[in-house]
């Protein structure tokens, strides 16, 4: 009973990340090779200059990921939320800032795989912060602050079960 349970909630998060536009995408899987220390993404992802200009300053930024999964606030304390949240939106609003992640599902898709279930909570606070920084075009944040449905922003609890699937980098097939 519980594989068919486990198996059925990976199926929903694939399918979950099938919904994400091909940019979004791949931006995670980059991601994930960068935050969670998975590969070069230098050899992986970068297809030129530009490319490689954007992972070293994605490799820089991520560097707050590691002290972040150790600093998750208790949710009933106000004690250790300044610092958390701080550098959690400063992360955060590097990526919102990217251009390729163009909602709350992808955001919190992507956090949930580099900080861990425990972080699920503060999610919907960074992303708010970070999508309403003056370095988000108004526009966008116009568009990422809609994405943030309702239920989200206002979820009574969170599951603390560990996200089941973490896509990552499939190359082509040589012809």
């Amino acid at each position: 009973m519980a594989i068919a349970k486990t198996a059925s909630v990976t199926i929903a998060e694939m399918r979950e990340f099938a919904s994400f536009t091909a940019a979004e995408q791949r931006y995670i899987r980059r991601s994930l090779d960068i935050g969670l220390g998975r590969c070069d993404a230098f050899r992986v992802w970068g297809r030129n200059a530009r490319e490689n200009a954007a992972i070293r300053s994605q490799y820089v930024a991520y560097q707050e990921l590691k002290a972040l999964r150790h600093a998750i606030p208790n949710e009933t304390g106000f004690d250790a939320v300044e610092g958390f949240i701080g550098k959690l939106t400063r992360v955060a609003a590097f990526d919102l800032a990217q251009e390729r992640i163009d909602c709350f599902s992808s955001f919190r898709f992507l956090y949930e795989r580099l900080l861990g279930p425990e972080a699920r909570p503060w999610l919907p606070s960074a992303f708010c912060a970070a999508a309403a920084l003056p370095q988000i075009q108004p526009q966008r944040r116009k568009l990422l602050l809609q994405s943030l449905s309702e239920t989200a922003a206002t979820a009574p609890g969170w599951s603390d079960r560990a996200p089941g699937f973490y896509p990552e980098y499939i190359a082509e097939a040589a012809a």
